[in-house]
């Protein structure tokens, strides 16, 4: 399936989303920054990607962390995935946050998120006054056991 996607004027240079294998669900983001930005450890930084994108409804498009740079040095995405909306026309950024133990460089061109894009189930919800019961019932954080 193709969905529409445009460069920035100051990301010509950089490569389009794209998957690294062709079994991967996600599609690399990269970096659009001129200079080197420096996340301290515990800080979070917004980076933009030079790309936007129109999904049509019923999709979205969740950002989420490169497993390499959680794993190696604490790099993830902050709201994580981050949702972007069909209908949104902005540029895609990627929140970033540090929790690694040392401070962390992104240069341009950098490969800092993924993209992946889903299916959206378009619901509308009807108010009730009750419930049907359920085995769990209202049973929420660790009410299942270990």
């Amino acid at each position: 399936m193709n969905f529409q996607l445009m460069r920035t004027d100051d990301a010509r240079d950089l490569p389009l989303p794209r998957r690294q294998t062709p079994g991967s669900a996600g599609m690399d983001l990269y970096a659009n920054v001129g200079e080197k930005i420096c996340i301290k450890k515990g800080n979070r930084v917004l980076i933009p990607t030079g790309i936007k994108i129109a999904l049509p409804y019923g999709y979205e498009a969740q950002v989420r962390p490169r497993s390499g740079l959680a794993f190696k040095f604490g790099i993830t995405v902050l709201n994580t995935p981050g949702t972007v909306d069909a209908d949104y026309r902005g540029e895609l950024c990627v929140l970033l946050i540090n929790h690694g133990d040392e401070d962390f460089v992104v240069r341009r061109g950098d490969r800092i998120a993924q993209l992946v894009i889903a299916k959206v189930e378009m619901c509308l919800f009807t108010e009730v006054d009750t419930l049907p019961d359920s085995i769990r019932g209202d049973g929420g954080y660790g009410s299942t056991g270990v």
